[in-house]
């Protein structure tokens, strides 16, 4: 398995091959996507910012997620995590985004949505869009790192038919 260090250098290939720009936004991760891409040198040229939108207020103030799709399906869902992206495209510079919300635990889970629980969604502006809902397990600092390196490797295997 890559490191993350690693998969996020790919990514950062596969980005500036492809003359995308990153945008993020994040909860559960709580900017950890955004770290680690900033960790390599040159990121200024595929990476434009991120929104760590932990609470609802912030997610609906910061990058437009309707209080409507809040309340009805919660902050942990694939709606959501779809307006989050839009939303982060639309408030930046950026040409492709991720967007995460998600339960890392240790509590907080349902029987519907249990601690491990991460919603995913990206787009891009040609109109590229994926949505998924992942099960992690381990503990909170497991959970998001799990979730950083998925957010990145859907985005590597999206850009792979392009760019190797």
């Amino acid at each position: 398995m890559e490191s993350q260090y690693a998969l996020s250098q790919k990514v950062g290939r596969q980005l500036h091959a492809a003359k995308h720009v990153l945008v993020t936004a994040e909860s559960c991760t709580g900017g950890g996507v955004a770290a680690l891409v900033t960790d390599v040198a040159g990121s200024s040229q595929w990476f434009d910012r991120a929104f760590v939108t932990y609470s609802n207020e912030a997610k609906h103030a910061m990058i437009g997620v309707k209080e409507s799709t809040l309340e009805t399906f919660g902050a942990v869902s694939e709606p959501v995590v779809q307006e989050m992206a839009s939303g982060a495209l639309a408030a930046s510079q950026g040409t492709l985004a991720v967007a995460i919300s998600g339960i890392a635990g240790p509590s907080g889970g349902s029987e519907h949505k249990p601690v491990g629980t991460v919603c995913f969604a990206w787009a891009d502006t040609s109109g590229w869009q994926h949505v998924s809902t992942q099960y992690f397990t381990g503990s909170r600092r497991e959970v998001r790192a799990q979730a950083v390196c998925y957010a990145l490797q859907i985005i590597s295997e999206h850009l792979s038919p392009v760019i190797e």
